[in-house]
């Protein structure tokens, strides 16, 4: 039950972030729209860090702030610098190309996922997710149609930025062990924040009115989703995250058709069923599996 509504709290969120994005388009440089996210991250976090210190002086919280081992920083490190690229191709991506393409071609990441997580995290790959995965990339390609549908430059990006997610995923997953959430997200801001800066300098404009307005709501719904999605990865592994994440499709293209008038086509439709089969069949080897973990608990305790 946990998983469901983290994983819920992350997709809203992701939604939300992208219709800030689409609203920031061409107005601000994207290199400052994520500097300005981490700035907003940072004060927010900040804030959530000196309550808990205040008034619920939280163990956890003074456990994280202790010098951490060199290994794990450049773990950070080595996240959110591909967590950056990939942000930034996808924000590319939200001005140029329909939202629910950008999802679409977004959903390839669940393909590197499992490759990177089963050589280096050593998951297990079962059939049912290699059945949900196999379904979840035919719906894409439903989507794209490639050899029907040029796809152009900010295809290309999008699909690169998507290989640079799996890899910000894998490696939040490692972090996850040892991590709280919190602990991520700040390291995000930190380590962006001067990267975005740095990249925006020559072009920095200072935003003004709503697009303030705007830039607090992708600083805030970008934490959110992170927060969620790396609750939801103590729920479960890397790969069934990333393909419970393919609900993401049909929600941004209903927020396409309502709110800047994209086409709901028939392929849009048919891509959709076969990633709903493909999460259906997903969450039920996520079932099967927590059903064997209780077994074998119960029979551990019935042999001592």
């Amino acid at each position: 039950m946990g998983l469901f509504l983290w994983m819920s709290g992350a997709l809203a969120s992701f939604s939300i972030l992208a219709i800030g994005a689409r609203e920031l388009s061409g107005e601000l440089t994207i290199a400052q729209s994520l500097c300005i996210r981490s700035a907003i991250g940072l004060l927010f976090l900040s804030c959530v860090y000196f309550i808990q210190s205040r008034f619920f002086k939280s163990k956890r919280l003074k456990a994280t702030s202790t010098q951490l081992p060199v290994k794990v920083i450049k773990l950070h490190l080595f996240r959110n610098l591909f967590h950056f690229i990939a942000q930034y191709g996808w924000f590319f991506g939200i001005g140029l190309l329909p939202l629910a393409e950008v999802f679409a071609l977004e959903f390839t990441v669940p393909i590197w996922t499992l490759l990177i997580a089963s050589f280096f995290l050593n998951e297990k790959v079962t059939k049912n997710k290699l059945l949900a995965i196999f379904l979840g990339t035919l719906g894409v390609l439903a989507i794209v149609r490639p050899g029907y549908a040029l796809i152009d430059y900010a295809s290309i990006v999008v699909l690169g930025s998507a290989i640079c997610f799996a890899i910000s995923h894998t490696t939040t997953k490692s972090l996850a062990t040892t991590e709280s959430p919190l602990t991520i997200l700040l390291f995000m801001c930190i380590i962006q924040l001067p990267i975005g800066l740095l990249l925006s300098l020559s072009h920095w404009v200072w935003p003004q009115g709503e697009q303030w307005l705007w830039l607090t709501v992708i600083g805030i719904s970008a934490l959110s989703a992170h927060y969620c999605l790396a609750k939801a990865m103590q729920y479960a592994e890397v790969t069934t995250i990333i393909t419970l994440d393919f609900f993401r499709l049909p929600l941004i293209a209903t927020v396409g058709v309502l709110f800047y008038n994209e086409a709901f086509e028939m392929p849009l439709l048919i891509g959709g069923a076969l990633m709903l089969v493909g999460n259906l069949i997903g969450v039920r080897d996520l079932t099967r599996k927590k059903v064997t973990i209780k077994e074998n608990n119960t029979n551990k305790l019935l042999t001592k």
